[in-house]
């Protein structure tokens, strides 16, 4: 698992580990989206990235496609709420992007709340190799702008686009895309 963070305190890398524990404990469940809650929140406010872990999850494969979760762990001490898609593109090792960003799945979305040490996920996808179209180069890193923000966090990942097709989907409990 590739990660990165903006900022580290000592709450946020105790609220890390809990939420890699709890990782663990839930591996082979759906990306291990944890204990977040899909209700609207009224008077919560929306979690900015100083506020969040970005790691990616586990690669998997189905259908002539590749799916790999996003994570966003919430490592402050109050809950916040993300709603909707994050920004995902594709960079080389010296920042440039490859191809378009990514389009939205199209599926619909709520209000989700991410309590501390808990974690949520977006699902990026792609064809699994050049199956209606050629691949792109290889990305070294994602740039990944979680919903509602203007400021990105890169995360080292190894990732490339096959078949004009990069989509990701909302922030959710689930690991759908």
């Amino acid at each position: 698992m590739f990660v990165h963070s903006q900022r580290r305190s000592r709450r946020g890398v105790a609220a890390l580990l809990s939420a890699g524990l709890l990782g663990l404990a839930g591996a082979g469940a759906a990306w291990s989206a944890t204990a977040g809650t899909a209700t609207a929140a009224q008077g919560l406010r929306t979690c900015a990235v100083s506020d969040l872990y970005v790691s990616m999850g586990r690669k998997e494969g189905a259908a002539g496609s590749v799916y790999w979760p996003i994570r966003f762990t919430n490592t402050s001490a109050t809950s916040c709420t993300l709603r909707g898609y994050p920004g995902v593109s594709v960079l080389d090792p010296a920042h440039r992007q490859i191809g378009p960003a990514a389009t939205h799945s199209g599926r619909p979305f709520a209000t989700v709340v991410l309590a501390p040490a808990h974690s949520v996920s977006a699902v990026i996808r792609t064809t699994n190799g050049p199956i209606g179209g050629p691949c792109l180069r290889t990305g070294t890193y994602l740039r990944i702008y979680p919903p509602a923000s203007y400021q990105a966090v890169l995360v080292p990942a190894s990732w490339t686009i096959c078949s004009h097709l990069f989509q990701v989907g909302p922030v959710n409990t689930q690991g759908a895309l």
